[in-house]
């Protein structure tokens, strides 16, 4: 970090401050679980893992109130300043854009229910690399949070690229598909709103980046290609 927080006299800051840094661990790892099951729930065609999904978001919504209630409650107590100040605002920013990821991974849920009780179409295995791609991204967000790597949080940028183009392509195959076959259409609009929902996932892990290396090397990287603003 550009500036040395130290050790605050009394320690209780920093106590603070890892007690919001662990719910908002805790919430990922709760959301990875919910877009596993998710994600598994399409594949699978298991009704019970999406509706397993569904119903775990309310604890990460919970969560989430709770690291937001907190952080403003360090704000105001010890009123920190400089690398502390942007520590306690990553926090409560990323908690927000995790549970905004588990929203999109219980969107794929409902959507994954609905399939499942429809003939699938082949073309859901085309998916497959968005959900790589979508869930490698994520669990790198939280790992760059986690460890302070920079380097890390920088590189989900131009992978968010790579998720939209993907996005893109499997719109344009599902619309081709429905011309052919008109009897399914609801099928493919299913599939479609699901490649959304992992492109918006890819959105919402980038921005976790984004506040990362805010947090960490206070440079602002957003509506960039990943360089600090001059």
């Amino acid at each position: 970090m550009p500036e040395s927080s130290g050790k605050h006299i009394l320690g209780t800051f920093d106590d603070a401050l890892q007690n919001l840094r662990n719910n908002v661990l805790m919430m990922a790892a709760l959301t990875e679980r919910n877009f596993s099951n998710a994600t598994k729930g399409l594949f699978e065609r298991d009704d019970e893992l999406c509706s397993i999904a569904i119903a775990d978001d309310e604890e990460i919504d919970v969560l989430e109130i709770q690291v937001d209630r907190d952080g403003v409650e360090v704000l105001l107590r010890f009123q920190p300043v400089a690398s502390d100040l942007r520590q306690v605002v990553t926090a409560m920013k990323s908690s927000t854009n995790i549970e905004r990821i588990a929203d999109q991974a219980v969107n794929i849920a409902r959507r994954a229910r609905k399939l499942a009780h429809s003939p699938e179409l082949p073309v859901v295995h085309q998916l497959q690399p968005m959900f790589a791609l979508a869930g490698s991204m994520f669990k790198d967000a939280v790992a760059a949070y986690s460890d302070g790597n920079v380097e890390v949080a920088r590189s989900l940028k131009p992978r968010d690229k790579e998720l939209d183009l993907l996005n893109h392509r499997f719109a344009d195959t599902c619309t081709e598909a429905m011309a052919r076959d008109p009897q399914s259409v609801q099928q493919y609009l299913n599939l479609i709103f699901i490649a959304r929902f992992l492109e918006r996932i890819g959105d919402h892990a980038t921005n976790f980046g984004e506040d990362i290396v805010f947090s960490e090397a206070a440079e602002e990287i957003r509506h960039t290609q990943g360089s600090p603003i001059p």
